[in-house]
């Protein structure tokens, strides 16, 4: 089990043109479907006059929810070959759309294939692509005076501080790597 994962940083567009049929692409980090529903909704209306706003998305760092439309495209002609370059480049926590304004022109599947993939590709191209790791949430309630040893730990490993209460109890909340979690846990439980 890794607990690194590859996304993007930062919304990007590509486009690709066949046949006098225009297809725009467009990348976004997301990291849940109501978000995904709602930039979805945001494309229908700006592109209400597109024949097609097909997509493609990838949550989680195990890449274990995902989902492809075709919007009315003949059956895995969109949605799968965007999905493919999601998988391809490894990403997740991605939404790639690709609104298609229609030529005049078919394109057959083949050629639908081809136009949806490269769309999607050159969307990706001109994201930046980052790698980020996985991170878990350790809780630690403890006495004020034990807070230089919690502190001493903090620095020695040097998880995030998510969250602090100092008073006569404390508590600590720290994100930390997924595979460092465990080591974390069984540090601050031998404070007294």
């Amino acid at each position: 089990m890794t607990d690194e994962y590859r996304t993007i940083a930062n919304s990007a567009e590509g486009y690709y043109t066949d046949k006098r049929s225009k297809f725009l692409a467009f990348i976004h980090h997301v990291e849940n479907v109501d978000e995904i529903k709602d930039i979805l909704a945001a494309y229908r209306k700006k592109y209400y006059d597109a024949r097609h706003v097909c997509y493609a998305y990838m949550l989680g760092a195990e890449r274990k929810d995902f989902r492809a439309n075709d919007d009315g495209e003949p059956s895995s002609t969109a949605g799968k070959p965007i999905l493919g370059q999601i998988n391809s480049n490894e990403l997740t926590d991605v939404l790639i759309v690709v609104v298609r304004y229609y030529g005049g022109v078919n394109l057959g599947t083949s050629g639908l294939i081809v136009a949806y993939r490269e769309a999607a590709a050159d969307a990706i191209s001109h994201a930046k692509i980052e790698t980020r790791q996985v991170e878990e949430t350790v809780a630690y309630t403890f006495a004020y005076p034990a807070m230089n040893d919690v502190m001493r730990i903090v620095k020695e490993m040097q998880p995030r501080i998510v969250e602090q209460t100092f008073d006569n109890t404390c508590k600590i909340v720290l994100g930390i790597r997924k595979s460092e979690a465990e080591q974390l846990r069984q540090r601050l439980s031998k404070i007294m």
